[in-house]
Protein backbone atom coordinates (compact mmCIF):
# COMPACT_ATOMS: atom_id res chain seq x y z
CA UNK A 1 0.00 0.00 0.00
CA UNK A 2 1.40 3.37 -1.06
CA UNK A 3 1.21 5.72 1.90
CA UNK A 4 2.47 8.82 0.10
CA UNK A 5 0.03 11.67 0.54
CA UNK A 6 -1.86 13.09 -2.40
CA UNK A 7 -1.23 16.81 -2.64
CA UNK A 8 -4.40 18.85 -2.09
CA UNK A 9 -5.92 20.10 -5.32
CA UNK A 10 -8.32 22.43 -3.58
CA UNK A 11 -9.10 23.64 -0.11
CA UNK A 12 -12.07 24.69 1.98
CA UNK A 13 -15.43 23.03 2.59
CA UNK A 14 -18.85 23.42 1.02
CA UNK A 15 -21.06 25.58 3.24
CA UNK A 16 -24.70 24.86 2.51
CA UNK A 17 -26.67 25.71 -0.61
CA UNK A 18 -25.96 28.88 -2.53
CA UNK A 19 -28.96 30.90 -3.63
CA UNK A 20 -29.02 33.51 -6.37
CA UNK A 21 -29.95 36.35 -4.02
CA UNK A 22 -30.81 34.88 -0.62
CA UNK A 23 -28.09 34.97 2.02
CA UNK A 24 -26.45 31.63 2.74
CA UNK A 25 -27.16 30.08 6.11
CA UNK A 26 -24.09 30.13 8.31
CA UNK A 27 -23.47 27.50 10.99
CA UNK A 28 -20.71 26.92 13.50
CA UNK A 29 -20.74 23.54 15.19
CA UNK A 30 -17.11 23.63 16.31
CA UNK A 31 -17.41 24.89 19.91
CA UNK A 32 -20.59 23.38 21.33
CA UNK A 33 -21.95 23.62 24.84
CA UNK A 34 -24.45 21.10 26.16
CA UNK A 35 -27.71 23.02 26.71
CA UNK A 36 -29.49 20.27 28.63
CA UNK A 37 -29.59 20.07 32.43
CA UNK A 38 -28.00 16.77 33.50
CA UNK A 39 -30.30 13.97 34.60
CA UNK A 40 -29.59 11.77 37.60
CA UNK A 41 -30.40 8.10 37.97
CA UNK A 42 -29.05 7.66 41.51
CA UNK A 43 -29.22 9.87 44.59
CA UNK A 44 -26.21 11.86 45.75
CA UNK A 45 -25.78 9.45 48.68
CA UNK A 46 -25.79 6.46 46.35
CA UNK A 47 -23.18 8.06 44.08
CA UNK A 48 -21.00 8.85 47.08
CA UNK A 49 -21.32 5.23 48.22
CA UNK A 50 -20.31 3.98 44.77
CA UNK A 51 -17.20 6.17 44.96
CA UNK A 52 -16.36 4.92 48.44
CA UNK A 53 -16.87 1.33 47.28
CA UNK A 54 -14.48 1.95 44.38
CA UNK A 55 -11.86 3.27 46.81
CA UNK A 56 -12.38 0.23 49.03
CA UNK A 57 -12.00 -2.05 46.02
CA UNK A 58 -8.69 -0.44 45.11
CA UNK A 59 -7.47 -0.76 48.70
CA UNK A 60 -8.67 -4.27 49.52
CA UNK A 61 -9.03 -6.11 46.22
CA UNK A 62 -6.59 -4.14 44.08
CA UNK A 63 -6.02 -4.08 40.33
CA UNK A 64 -3.76 -6.28 38.26
CA UNK A 65 -1.11 -4.23 36.49
CA UNK A 66 0.87 -6.23 33.91
CA UNK A 67 3.52 -3.58 33.20
CA UNK A 68 6.49 -3.72 35.59
CA UNK A 69 7.30 -0.02 35.12
CA UNK A 70 3.77 0.94 36.11
CA UNK A 71 3.98 -1.24 39.22
CA UNK A 72 7.25 0.49 40.17
CA UNK A 73 5.58 3.90 39.78
CA UNK A 74 2.69 2.83 42.00
CA UNK A 75 5.06 1.35 44.57
CA UNK A 76 7.16 4.52 44.70
CA UNK A 77 3.98 6.44 45.56
CA UNK A 78 3.25 4.17 48.51
CA UNK A 79 0.94 1.60 46.95
CA UNK A 80 1.23 -2.00 48.12
CA UNK A 81 2.48 -4.17 45.26
CA UNK A 82 2.59 -7.96 45.06
CA UNK A 83 5.07 -8.71 42.31
CA UNK A 84 4.24 -12.42 42.24
CA UNK A 85 0.61 -11.74 41.29
CA UNK A 86 1.16 -8.29 39.69
CA UNK A 87 -1.52 -6.92 42.00
CA UNK A 88 -1.44 -3.26 43.04
CA UNK A 89 -3.39 -2.01 46.07
CA UNK A 90 -3.97 1.74 46.04
CA UNK A 91 -4.64 3.78 49.16
CA UNK A 92 -7.33 6.40 48.85
CA UNK A 93 -4.79 9.11 49.54
CA UNK A 94 -3.11 8.31 46.21
CA UNK A 95 -6.43 8.47 44.37
CA UNK A 96 -7.53 11.69 46.06
CA UNK A 97 -4.22 13.37 45.25
CA UNK A 98 -4.57 12.28 41.61
CA UNK A 99 -8.08 13.71 41.34
CA UNK A 100 -6.83 16.95 42.86
CA UNK A 101 -3.97 17.35 40.36
CA UNK A 102 -5.78 16.21 37.19
CA UNK A 103 -6.84 19.29 35.19
CA UNK A 104 -10.53 20.08 35.10
CA UNK A 105 -10.19 21.88 31.76
CA UNK A 106 -8.01 20.78 28.84
CA UNK A 107 -7.27 23.13 25.92
CA UNK A 108 -6.43 20.92 22.93
CA UNK A 109 -4.49 22.33 19.98
CA UNK A 110 -5.59 21.21 16.53
CA UNK A 111 -4.14 21.99 13.11
CA UNK A 112 -5.93 25.34 12.83
CA UNK A 113 -7.04 27.76 15.57
CA UNK A 114 -10.69 27.36 14.67
CA UNK A 115 -10.34 23.62 15.23
CA UNK A 116 -9.03 23.81 18.80
CA UNK A 117 -11.09 21.79 21.28
CA UNK A 118 -11.83 22.61 24.93
CA UNK A 119 -12.51 19.58 27.09
CA UNK A 120 -14.33 20.38 30.30
CA UNK A 121 -17.66 19.68 31.94
CA UNK A 122 -20.35 21.44 29.90
CA UNK A 123 -18.50 21.24 26.59
CA UNK A 124 -19.87 18.93 23.90
CA UNK A 125 -17.64 17.16 21.39
CA UNK A 126 -18.75 14.52 18.88
CA UNK A 127 -16.77 11.75 17.21
CA UNK A 128 -18.00 9.13 14.75
CA UNK A 129 -17.62 5.40 15.38
CA UNK A 130 -14.10 4.16 15.97
CA UNK A 131 -11.90 1.10 16.06
CA UNK A 132 -13.95 -1.11 13.74
CA UNK A 133 -12.27 -4.01 11.94
CA UNK A 134 -14.70 -3.70 9.01
CA UNK A 135 -16.10 -0.99 6.75
CA UNK A 136 -19.38 -1.25 4.87
CA UNK A 137 -21.39 0.67 2.30
CA UNK A 138 -24.22 -0.14 -0.08
CA UNK A 139 -22.02 -0.20 -3.19
CA UNK A 140 -18.96 -2.18 -2.04
CA UNK A 141 -20.48 -4.22 0.76
CA UNK A 142 -18.95 -5.30 4.06
CA UNK A 143 -15.18 -5.77 3.96
CA UNK A 144 -12.11 -5.81 6.23
CA UNK A 145 -10.94 -2.27 6.86
CA UNK A 146 -8.36 -1.06 4.35
CA UNK A 147 -6.15 1.95 3.95
CA UNK A 148 -8.50 3.44 1.37
CA UNK A 149 -11.41 3.09 3.81
CA UNK A 150 -9.42 4.79 6.56
CA UNK A 151 -8.60 7.74 4.31
CA UNK A 152 -12.13 8.05 2.93
CA UNK A 153 -13.68 8.01 6.39
CA UNK A 154 -11.18 10.64 7.55
CA UNK A 155 -12.35 12.84 4.66
CA UNK A 156 -16.02 12.31 5.52
CA UNK A 157 -15.33 13.14 9.17
CA UNK A 158 -13.40 16.24 8.16
CA UNK A 159 -16.26 17.43 5.95
CA UNK A 160 -18.80 17.73 8.77
CA UNK A 161 -18.15 20.48 11.33
CA UNK A 162 -20.20 18.64 13.94
CA UNK A 163 -17.24 16.24 14.37
CA UNK A 164 -14.51 18.03 16.31
CA UNK A 165 -12.07 15.15 17.00
CA UNK A 166 -10.67 12.48 14.69
CA UNK A 167 -11.03 8.88 15.81
CA UNK A 168 -9.51 5.77 14.19
CA UNK A 169 -12.70 4.87 12.34
CA UNK A 170 -11.51 1.56 10.90
CA UNK A 171 -8.38 -0.52 11.25
CA UNK A 172 -6.45 -0.46 7.92
CA UNK A 173 -5.54 -4.13 7.90
CA UNK A 174 -3.81 -4.06 4.51
CA UNK A 175 -1.05 -1.94 6.04
CA UNK A 176 1.63 -3.86 7.96
CA UNK A 177 1.48 -3.29 11.71
CA UNK A 178 5.06 -2.01 11.92
CA UNK A 179 4.27 0.90 9.55
CA UNK A 180 0.52 1.29 10.06
CA UNK A 181 0.96 4.19 12.47
CA UNK A 182 2.82 6.13 9.75
CA UNK A 183 -0.11 5.64 7.40
CA UNK A 184 -2.76 6.69 9.93
CA UNK A 185 -0.83 9.77 11.06
CA UNK A 186 -0.09 10.78 7.48
CA UNK A 187 -3.80 10.59 6.65
CA UNK A 188 -4.78 12.68 9.67
CA UNK A 189 -2.16 15.34 9.01
CA UNK A 190 -2.84 15.77 5.29
CA UNK A 191 -6.59 15.14 5.00
CA UNK A 192 -7.82 17.08 8.04
CA UNK A 193 -6.80 19.77 10.50
CA UNK A 194 -8.98 18.45 13.33
CA UNK A 195 -7.64 17.15 16.66
CA UNK A 196 -5.93 13.81 15.89
CA UNK A 197 -5.89 10.38 17.51
CA UNK A 198 -2.85 8.21 18.29
CA UNK A 199 -3.05 4.54 19.23
CA UNK A 200 -1.25 3.38 22.37
CA UNK A 201 0.62 0.44 20.92
CA UNK A 202 3.99 0.79 22.55
CA UNK A 203 6.53 3.51 23.20
CA UNK A 204 8.35 3.36 19.82
CA UNK A 205 5.12 3.93 17.87
CA UNK A 206 4.02 6.68 20.26
CA UNK A 207 7.36 8.47 19.90
CA UNK A 208 7.18 8.21 16.10
CA UNK A 209 3.69 9.70 16.12
CA UNK A 210 4.66 12.51 18.48
CA UNK A 211 7.65 13.40 16.28
CA UNK A 212 5.63 13.41 13.05
CA UNK A 213 2.88 15.51 14.62
CA UNK A 214 5.22 17.97 16.32
CA UNK A 215 7.29 18.61 13.20
CA UNK A 216 4.29 18.86 10.88
CA UNK A 217 2.63 21.37 13.19
CA UNK A 218 5.89 23.30 13.48
CA UNK A 219 6.04 23.42 17.27
CA UNK A 220 9.01 23.03 19.56
CA UNK A 221 9.48 20.23 22.07
CA UNK A 222 8.51 22.59 24.88
CA UNK A 223 5.39 23.82 23.05
CA UNK A 224 4.35 20.26 22.28
CA UNK A 225 4.68 19.26 25.93
CA UNK A 226 2.91 22.39 27.17
CA UNK A 227 -0.34 21.82 25.21
CA UNK A 228 -2.02 18.63 24.05
CA UNK A 229 -1.83 18.13 20.29
CA UNK A 230 -3.31 14.60 20.19
CA UNK A 231 -5.12 12.07 22.30
CA UNK A 232 -5.38 8.35 22.89
CA UNK A 233 -8.02 5.99 24.23
CA UNK A 234 -7.05 3.74 27.13
CA UNK A 235 -9.29 0.71 27.64
CA UNK A 236 -8.86 -1.28 30.83
CA UNK A 237 -9.35 -5.03 30.67
CA UNK A 238 -12.34 -5.53 32.91
CA UNK A 239 -12.52 -6.71 35.55
CA UNK A 240 -9.66 -4.90 37.29
CA UNK A 241 -6.78 -5.42 34.85
CA UNK A 242 -4.47 -2.88 33.22
CA UNK A 243 -2.51 -4.60 30.46
CA UNK A 244 0.95 -3.73 29.16
CA UNK A 245 0.10 -1.57 26.10
CA UNK A 246 -2.55 0.42 27.97
CA UNK A 247 -0.38 1.02 31.03
CA UNK A 248 2.51 2.01 28.77
CA UNK A 249 0.20 4.35 26.89
CA UNK A 250 -0.84 6.10 30.08
CA UNK A 251 2.81 6.62 30.96
CA UNK A 252 3.91 7.73 27.47
CA UNK A 253 1.07 10.22 27.01
CA UNK A 254 1.38 11.64 30.52
CA UNK A 255 5.11 12.19 30.09
CA UNK A 256 4.51 13.90 26.73
CA UNK A 257 1.68 16.07 28.05
CA UNK A 258 -0.85 14.55 25.65
CA UNK A 259 -4.43 13.54 26.45
CA UNK A 260 -5.39 10.10 27.71
CA UNK A 261 -9.10 9.28 27.69
CA UNK A 262 -9.52 6.47 30.19
CA UNK A 263 -12.39 4.23 29.12
CA UNK A 264 -13.20 0.98 30.90
CA UNK A 265 -15.42 -1.13 28.63
CA UNK A 266 -17.76 -2.93 31.01
CA UNK A 267 -20.64 -5.08 29.84
CA UNK A 268 -23.19 -5.90 32.53
CA UNK A 269 -23.53 -9.61 33.12
CA UNK A 270 -20.28 -10.44 31.29
CA UNK A 271 -17.09 -8.69 32.46
CA UNK A 272 -18.99 -6.56 35.00
CA UNK A 273 -21.74 -7.09 37.59
CA UNK A 274 -25.17 -7.47 36.03
CA UNK A 275 -26.60 -4.38 37.74
CA UNK A 276 -26.14 -0.81 36.51
CA UNK A 277 -24.82 0.28 39.91
CA UNK A 278 -22.36 -2.61 40.11
CA UNK A 279 -21.06 -2.23 36.58
CA UNK A 280 -20.56 1.51 36.93
CA UNK A 281 -18.82 1.06 40.29
CA UNK A 282 -16.37 -1.33 38.64
CA UNK A 283 -15.86 1.08 35.74
CA UNK A 284 -15.25 3.91 38.21
CA UNK A 285 -12.73 1.76 40.10
CA UNK A 286 -10.72 1.02 36.99
CA UNK A 287 -10.86 4.62 35.79
CA UNK A 288 -9.54 5.89 39.11
CA UNK A 289 -6.57 3.51 38.99
CA UNK A 290 -5.64 4.59 35.46
CA UNK A 291 -6.09 8.30 36.24
CA UNK A 292 -3.87 7.85 39.30
CA UNK A 293 -1.08 6.41 37.15
CA UNK A 294 -1.10 9.45 34.85
CA UNK A 295 -0.83 11.84 37.76
CA UNK A 296 1.95 9.87 39.43
CA UNK A 297 3.91 10.08 36.19
CA UNK A 298 3.26 13.79 35.76
CA UNK A 299 0.98 15.76 38.10
CA UNK A 300 -1.34 17.85 35.95
CA UNK A 301 -1.10 15.53 32.95
CA UNK A 302 -4.24 15.92 30.80
CA UNK A 303 -6.60 13.01 31.36
CA UNK A 304 -10.30 12.43 30.81
CA UNK A 305 -12.60 10.24 32.81
CA UNK A 306 -14.55 7.81 30.67
CA UNK A 307 -16.84 4.87 30.50
CA UNK A 308 -18.47 2.62 27.96
CA UNK A 309 -20.97 0.54 29.89
CA UNK A 310 -23.92 -1.36 28.50
CA UNK A 311 -25.45 -4.78 28.91
CA UNK A 312 -25.21 -8.05 27.03
CA UNK A 313 -28.07 -9.96 25.50
CA UNK A 314 -28.48 -12.73 28.08
CA UNK A 315 -29.76 -15.12 25.39
CA UNK A 316 -26.68 -14.88 23.18
CA UNK A 317 -24.03 -13.10 25.25
CA UNK A 318 -23.65 -10.50 22.50
CA UNK A 319 -23.19 -6.82 23.45
CA UNK A 320 -26.31 -4.68 23.26
CA UNK A 321 -26.37 -0.90 22.83
CA UNK A 322 -28.98 1.82 23.02
CA UNK A 323 -30.80 -0.12 25.73
CA UNK A 324 -32.42 1.31 28.88
CA UNK A 325 -29.50 -0.10 30.88
CA UNK A 326 -27.03 1.65 28.55
CA UNK A 327 -28.94 4.90 29.03
CA UNK A 328 -28.97 4.53 32.83
CA UNK A 329 -25.28 3.64 32.91
CA UNK A 330 -24.45 6.84 31.03
CA UNK A 331 -26.44 8.88 33.54
CA UNK A 332 -24.63 7.22 36.45
CA UNK A 333 -21.23 7.75 34.82
CA UNK A 334 -22.09 11.41 34.38
CA UNK A 335 -22.88 11.72 38.05
CA UNK A 336 -19.54 10.16 39.00
CA UNK A 337 -17.69 12.33 36.49
CA UNK A 338 -19.22 15.45 38.01
CA UNK A 339 -18.27 14.04 41.42
CA UNK A 340 -14.62 14.04 40.27
CA UNK A 341 -14.93 17.30 38.31
CA UNK A 342 -13.10 15.86 35.29
CA UNK A 343 -14.12 16.12 31.63
CA UNK A 344 -15.43 12.78 30.52
CA UNK A 345 -16.20 10.53 27.58
CA UNK A 346 -19.25 8.38 26.93
CA UNK A 347 -20.56 6.57 23.86
CA UNK A 348 -23.58 5.87 21.70
CA UNK A 349 -23.56 3.02 19.17
CA UNK A 350 -25.69 0.24 17.76
CA UNK A 351 -25.72 -3.55 17.65
CA UNK A 352 -27.76 -3.64 14.43
CA UNK A 353 -26.21 -5.37 11.43
CA UNK A 354 -27.30 -2.75 8.90
CA UNK A 355 -28.42 0.86 8.72
CA UNK A 356 -32.06 0.25 9.56
CA UNK A 357 -34.63 1.48 12.09
CA UNK A 358 -33.00 -0.63 14.83
CA UNK A 359 -29.69 1.10 14.16
CA UNK A 360 -31.32 4.53 14.30
CA UNK A 361 -33.27 3.74 17.47
CA UNK A 362 -30.28 2.31 19.33
CA UNK A 363 -27.92 5.09 18.32
CA UNK A 364 -30.37 7.82 19.30
CA UNK A 365 -31.19 6.16 22.62
CA UNK A 366 -27.50 5.91 23.42
CA UNK A 367 -26.86 9.44 22.17
CA UNK A 368 -29.56 10.97 24.33
CA UNK A 369 -28.28 9.04 27.33
CA UNK A 370 -24.91 10.73 26.78
CA UNK A 371 -26.49 14.16 26.27
CA UNK A 372 -28.66 13.89 29.37
CA UNK A 373 -25.65 12.66 31.34
CA UNK A 374 -23.61 15.73 30.37
CA UNK A 375 -20.84 13.87 28.54
CA UNK A 376 -17.99 16.06 27.27
CA UNK A 377 -17.01 13.70 24.45
CA UNK A 378 -19.49 11.40 22.73
CA UNK A 379 -17.75 8.76 20.65
CA UNK A 380 -19.43 6.23 18.32
CA UNK A 381 -22.08 8.88 17.69
CA UNK A 382 -22.27 8.12 13.95
CA UNK A 383 -21.65 5.20 11.66
CA UNK A 384 -21.21 2.42 14.22
CA UNK A 385 -22.85 -0.96 13.49
CA UNK A 386 -22.63 -4.53 14.82
CA UNK A 387 -21.54 -3.37 18.26
CA UNK A 388 -18.40 -1.85 16.76
CA UNK A 389 -17.48 -4.52 14.22
CA UNK A 390 -18.16 -2.19 11.29
CA UNK A 391 -18.47 1.46 10.36
CA UNK A 392 -21.11 2.21 7.73
CA UNK A 393 -20.63 5.05 5.28
CA UNK A 394 -24.41 5.47 4.95
CA UNK A 395 -25.02 5.35 8.68
CA UNK A 396 -22.35 7.99 9.24
CA UNK A 397 -24.33 10.30 6.95
CA UNK A 398 -27.77 9.54 8.42
CA UNK A 399 -26.45 9.91 11.98
CA UNK A 400 -24.86 13.26 11.10
CA UNK A 401 -28.37 14.53 10.48
CA UNK A 402 -29.28 13.95 14.14
CA UNK A 403 -25.98 15.37 15.42
CA UNK A 404 -26.47 18.52 13.35
CA UNK A 405 -29.93 18.92 14.85
CA UNK A 406 -28.49 18.55 18.35
CA UNK A 407 -25.87 21.16 17.45
CA UNK A 408 -28.68 23.49 16.37
CA UNK A 409 -30.29 23.03 19.79
CA UNK A 410 -27.02 24.05 21.43
CA UNK A 411 -27.47 27.55 20.03
CA UNK A 412 -30.80 27.96 21.81
CA UNK A 413 -33.86 29.83 20.61
CA UNK A 414 -33.85 33.63 20.53
CA UNK A 415 -36.79 35.73 21.73
CA UNK A 416 -35.82 39.34 21.19
CA UNK A 417 -38.09 41.98 19.68
CA UNK A 418 -37.17 40.96 16.14
CA UNK A 419 -37.91 37.29 16.86
CA UNK A 420 -41.21 37.94 18.63
CA UNK A 421 -42.15 39.93 15.54
CA UNK A 422 -45.00 42.32 16.34
CA UNK A 423 -44.39 43.95 12.96
CA UNK A 424 -44.97 40.59 11.27
CA UNK A 425 -48.18 40.14 13.21
CA UNK A 426 -49.33 43.59 12.13
CA UNK A 427 -48.74 42.81 8.44
CA UNK A 428 -51.11 39.84 8.34
CA UNK A 429 -54.88 40.08 8.56
CA UNK A 430 -56.88 37.40 10.35
CA UNK A 431 -56.96 34.14 8.35
CA UNK A 432 -53.99 35.37 6.26
CA UNK A 433 -50.51 33.85 5.88
CA UNK A 434 -46.96 34.85 6.76
CA UNK A 435 -45.12 33.67 3.63
CA UNK A 436 -44.65 37.22 2.31
CA UNK A 437 -44.09 39.22 5.51
CA UNK A 438 -40.93 41.27 5.83
CA UNK A 439 -39.75 39.04 8.65
CA UNK A 440 -40.22 35.87 6.57
CA UNK A 441 -38.55 37.34 3.49
CA UNK A 442 -35.53 38.39 5.55
CA UNK A 443 -35.15 34.98 7.18
CA UNK A 444 -36.58 32.34 4.86
CA UNK A 445 -33.18 31.06 3.73
CA UNK A 446 -31.44 31.24 7.10
CA UNK A 447 -33.98 30.57 9.87
CA UNK A 448 -34.33 26.81 9.65
CA UNK A 449 -31.88 23.95 9.64
CA UNK A 450 -31.19 22.56 6.16
CA UNK A 451 -31.18 18.74 6.16
CA UNK A 452 -28.24 16.73 4.89
CA UNK A 453 -30.10 13.55 3.95
CA UNK A 454 -33.70 13.93 5.10
CA UNK A 455 -36.27 14.52 2.34
CA UNK A 456 -39.24 16.75 3.20
CA UNK A 457 -40.91 16.43 -0.21
CA UNK A 458 -44.46 15.10 -0.44
CA UNK A 459 -45.15 11.58 -1.64
CA UNK A 460 -45.75 12.57 -5.25
CA UNK A 461 -42.54 14.57 -5.57
CA UNK A 462 -40.55 11.92 -3.70
CA UNK A 463 -41.88 9.25 -6.05
CA UNK A 464 -41.00 11.31 -9.13
CA UNK A 465 -37.45 11.65 -7.80
CA UNK A 466 -37.04 7.88 -7.68
CA UNK A 467 -38.61 6.97 -4.30
CA UNK A 468 -35.19 6.65 -2.64
CA UNK A 469 -34.90 5.78 1.02
CA UNK A 470 -32.52 7.61 3.37
CA UNK A 471 -29.70 5.07 3.04
CA UNK A 472 -29.77 5.29 -0.75
CA UNK A 473 -29.70 9.09 -0.60
CA UNK A 474 -26.82 8.84 1.89
CA UNK A 475 -24.78 6.88 -0.65
CA UNK A 476 -25.01 9.75 -3.12
CA UNK A 477 -23.98 12.20 -0.40
CA UNK A 478 -20.82 10.40 0.73
CA UNK A 479 -19.81 9.76 -2.86
CA UNK A 480 -20.24 13.44 -3.62
CA UNK A 481 -18.09 14.46 -0.66
CA UNK A 482 -15.29 12.11 -1.69
CA UNK A 483 -15.50 13.21 -5.32
CA UNK A 484 -15.13 16.86 -4.28
CA UNK A 485 -11.94 15.87 -2.41
CA UNK A 486 -11.83 19.08 -0.39
CA UNK A 487 -8.92 19.23 2.05
CA UNK A 488 -7.30 21.76 4.34
CA UNK A 489 -4.38 23.80 3.06
CA UNK A 490 -1.09 22.14 3.97
CA UNK A 491 2.51 23.23 3.60
CA UNK A 492 4.09 21.28 0.76
CA UNK A 493 7.50 21.38 2.43
CA UNK A 494 6.00 19.88 5.58
CA UNK A 495 4.45 17.10 3.51
CA UNK A 496 7.85 16.39 1.92
CA UNK A 497 9.50 16.29 5.35
CA UNK A 498 6.80 13.98 6.65
CA UNK A 499 7.26 11.60 3.74
CA UNK A 500 11.03 11.64 4.18
CA UNK A 501 10.63 10.71 7.85
CA UNK A 502 8.21 7.90 6.98
CA UNK A 503 10.53 6.57 4.26
CA UNK A 504 13.53 6.63 6.60
CA UNK A 505 11.73 4.90 9.47
CA UNK A 506 10.15 2.36 7.12
CA UNK A 507 13.57 1.47 5.74
CA UNK A 508 14.76 1.01 9.32
CA UNK A 509 11.96 -1.49 9.95
CA UNK A 510 9.34 0.80 11.41
CA UNK A 511 8.10 0.10 14.92
CA UNK A 512 6.17 -3.12 15.61
CA UNK A 513 3.41 -2.74 18.20
CA UNK A 514 4.34 -3.85 21.70
CA UNK A 515 2.22 -6.33 23.62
Amino acid sequence: MDIVSKRPARSGRRRGREGASAPARQTNYSQLKNPFPPMEVFSADQIANMHVTALRTLEELGVKVNLAEARRIFAAAGARVDEATEMVFLGRDIVEAALASAPKSIACKAGAPGRDVLLELGSLVFQPGAGAPHATDLERGRRPGRGVDFRELIQLTHHFDVFQMMPPLVEPQDIATNIRHYFTMDAQLTLTDKFPFVYSRGTPQAMDNFEMLRDFRGVSDDEFAAHPHCYTIINTNSPRTLDIPMAQGLIDFARAGQVSIVTPFTLMGAMAPITVAGAITLSHTEALAAIALTQLVRPGAPVCYGTFTSNVDMKSGAPAFGTPAHFQASLAAGQLARFTGLPWRSAAGSASNLNDVQAANENQMGLWGCLMAGATIIIHSAGWLEGGLSVSYEKLITDVEVLNMVAELCAGAQAGEAEIGFDALSEVAPSGHFFATTQTMERYSTEFYEPVVHDYANFGTWTERGAQDASTRATDIWKGILAADQRPDVDGDKVDQLQAFIAKRTAEGGAPPES
